[in-house]
Formats: C-alpha cells, structure tokens, sequence
C-alpha cells in the first residue's frame, strides 16, 4: 500500500449528491477529494424525473437556467392512471416552464455537469476508483482506495469526515454499522430510455406520467433528446419471470399491458440503453450522521422512486451536509455532525410519513382505487397533494386530519 494522503472530507461517490457536496465544501476553501469507482459515466438504474423544487434548489446553488435548459426537459404535471382507468393530473401551481415545473434530466448530461463544477471549485475528483474499506474514528476517518487500469494498487486516505454518497449499497453506512433493512419489503427497478414514438398514435403527452397496476407501476419521463425514461418497479411476484425472462423481456410484458394505448407502443422499440436493473429496491439507515461520517443522497435512506423526489433530497442532503461539515473543519465552538441528522429529520421526516402513506395505499389496490377516483374529481384534494409531492408545501398539510377526511369520507 502507497503512503497514506491526507485531506479535510474524503467523499463517497460522484453522483448528484457526491458532486454537489464536494463543490459545496471546496468553495468554502476546504480540501476535498472525491472518488468515484466508474471510470466515466455510465448509465444506470437512477431517477431521471425531478420534483419542481430540484431546479429551485440547483439555481439556489449556482446552476443557471441557460446551463439547465439543455439537459431537463419541463414537465407541467404528473399524470397518474390507475390500474381500473381513474386518471388525475397532479399541476404544481406554476407556469410550466423550466424555473416552474417538474423536470426530466438527461443523467448522462447532468451528471458530469456536476462533476465538473467541483473540480471548476477546486475539489480532486478521482474517478476510477473504488473504496473497498472505511474505517472511523470519533476524530476522523480512514479509507482504503484501490485504483483500475495503471493504478492497481491500494492506498489510504485520511480524512477529518467521510461523506457516503454511494447509493443503495453504501459502503460508508456498512462501515459506520447503520445499514437497516428497507421497509418495503424485497422489490425491483428497471429503467430505461426509448424513443417517444408516442406520436405516431396520437398521444406524446408534455406531461410525465405514472400507470400503476397490481403489484408494481411504470413511470414515463419525457427527457431532452426526443426521449422517454422508463421506470419500472415489481414487487416479489415478479422475481421468478424476472429471472426466468430478463429484464429487457419483463419490461416489455410490462409496457403491453399499459392501459393508455399510445404508451404500449413504447413496448415496440428497442432501448437506447441497457435495461439497467436494481434489487433490493430501497435502503434504510438507523442514522446518517456521526462523529467523523454523514450520508447523502440514496445512502441516507431511499424509501421508492414513486413520489419522484430521489434528486430533489439529494440536492437537499449536500447542501445540508456542506452547512454541517464546515463549521466542524473550521474549529467552531461546539461544532459536530448532529447539526446534520437533525436538519435532515426536520427537513424530510413528514414527507417521509407522507411517501409511507402512498406505499400503504399502493399495497392496497381497491384503496388506491378510491383515492385515485377522489383525487380525479377533488381539485382542492388533488392541488393540496401535488404541492407536498413536488416538495412545495409542508408535508404537513396533507397530514392534516381535515385534509385526510376530505381525501378518504364519502
């Protein structure tokens, strides 16, 4: 093993997350390196619809819109069609243009952007890289990094904090003994890209759109290109076909049996892409902060990718991580990671009620049924929801007692 390198945070990962974290904290004139284990980017199973706070959040960080506008696609509003035909259109009550409306980003755009504005902060970005072990200590941290191609050989970073932004199988979140099993029971992802032939049928909705069936559902984002996202989640019922018949065969049975006729057509064209897969769908954690260490992104927690915020708490969590972090690197009074797990509590423990609620409903068909056909005749109901979906409101509001009566009384 090289000769151990020391730096300020060692981060974990150079999705969203990862990137913004870093850029965040190298602006602030700290030492940061982060490492990536994908040599370059590739395409795998991640969230390309966004909630409209995620733009929000980006521009609030520095990304313009003219930096934006090429690689997210608007998206005025989120169509959901239930498994018996209910059809509601969930607005987020402003014009529909791109500082506005939910979004589909181009990943492959997106990601490398990020990757960019921290090393154009100043922060080492390494990629090709994978940490194969963490250690912690309450005054730091040690990881063990081992490099591909030339760099075969293993060397030791040590760090004053370990940022874990390395998704669903967090190796930080191993290290730090917090990884808990995901609430939802055993499922799985398939996403996707194919071209939006929707047309040729008469139907290429500006809208995204969410078809929920017994025993999973599909989202569609539109996305720059000319482009739709697919993404799929099964529950266990699946596993054997999936198994038995791949992912790319599973997909497209998936797609026949939409009730919308100009989506089906989607099941006729080849993927742009791999059909990426992930399972276990979902990650918990007991806590995403300690001492030397915090999580970001999918590694502190992801619940499911129905409510579409999975990039939104991503940008969320560095910015919350980076606002934790620099005031310990500085040697504030009293300064520690805790600021962290409690920002984070504030910030999403309702929502996450809100996002368990769903899944509830989503487990039950004939209840989701009944809500979906509320949802499609109660305009108040319906705007009051979209607005907690699409992280605009307190999700509070939807916890109301009122407002659950006025969703579930006859």
């Amino acid at each position: 093993m090289t000769s151990p390198v020391d730096v300020g945070v060692a981060i974990v990962g150079g999705g969203p997350a990862g990137a913004l974290t870093a850029m965040l904290l190298a602006r602030a004139g700290h030492d940061v390196l982060l490492v990536e284990r994908a040599p370059a980017w590739r395409w795998r199973a991640c969230g390309v619809f966004a909630s409209p706070a995620s733009v929000g959040a980006l521009r609030r960080l520095g990304v313009g819109l003219d930096a934006l506008s090429g690689i997210a696609k608007p998206l005025p509003a989120m169509e959901v069609v239930s498994a018996a035909g209910a059809r509601f259109r969930m607005t987020y009550g402003g014009s529909g243009d791109l500082a506005d409306s939910a979004v589909g980003f181009d990943r492959a755009a997106l990601d490398p952007m990020l990757l960019h504005l921290a090393r154009e902060a100043g922060a080492v970005v390494r990629e090709g890289e994978t940490v194969e072990r963490v250690q912690l200590r309450d005054d730091g941290a040690t990881i063990v990094v081992r490099g591909t191609g030339a760099d075969v050989g293993a060397h030791a970073v040590h760090a004053r904090v370990v940022v874990g932004a390395d998704g669903l199988r967090s190796t930080v979140a191993r290290g730090a003994g917090v990884t808990r099993t995901a609430p939802l029971g055993p499922r799985a992802a398939l996403t996707f890209h194919v071209p939006d032939v929707r047309a040729a049928v008469g139907d290429a909705p500006p809208d995204a759109r969410m078809c929920v069936f017994d025993h999973g559902y599909v989202g569609l984002a539109p996305v720059p290109g000319g482009r739709v996202n697919v993404g799929i989640v099964l529950d266990r019922s699946w596993f054997a076909r999936l198994r038995g018949l791949g992912g790319r065969q599973v997909a497209r049975l998936v797609l026949e049996g939409l009730p919308v006729e100009a989506d089906r057509a989607l099941a006729g064209v080849e993927p742009l892409d791999r059909v990426a897969g992930v399972t276990p769908l979902g990650h918990a954690v007991a806590r995403r902060a300690g001492r030397s260490w915090l999580l970001v992104g999918d590694a502190a927690g992801f619940l499911d990718p129905f409510t579409g915020e999975g990039l939104h708490r991503a940008i969320a969590s560095a910015e919350l991580a980076a606002e934790a972090i620099d005031p310990l690197l500085r040697g504030g009074p009293g300064a520690n990671l805790d600021r962290y797990e409690r920002a984070m509590r504030a910030r999403f423990g309702q929502k996450d009620v809100v996002s368990r609620l769903v899944q509830g409903f989503l487990g039950r068909p004939p209840l989701f049924e009944y809500a979906a056909r509320r949802l499609a005749t109660r305009s108040d109901i319906r705007d009051r929801m979209a607005l907690v979906i699409g992280d605009l409101a307190p999700a509070s509001v939807v916890l109301d007692p009122s407002y659950l009566a006025g969703l579930l009384v006859p």
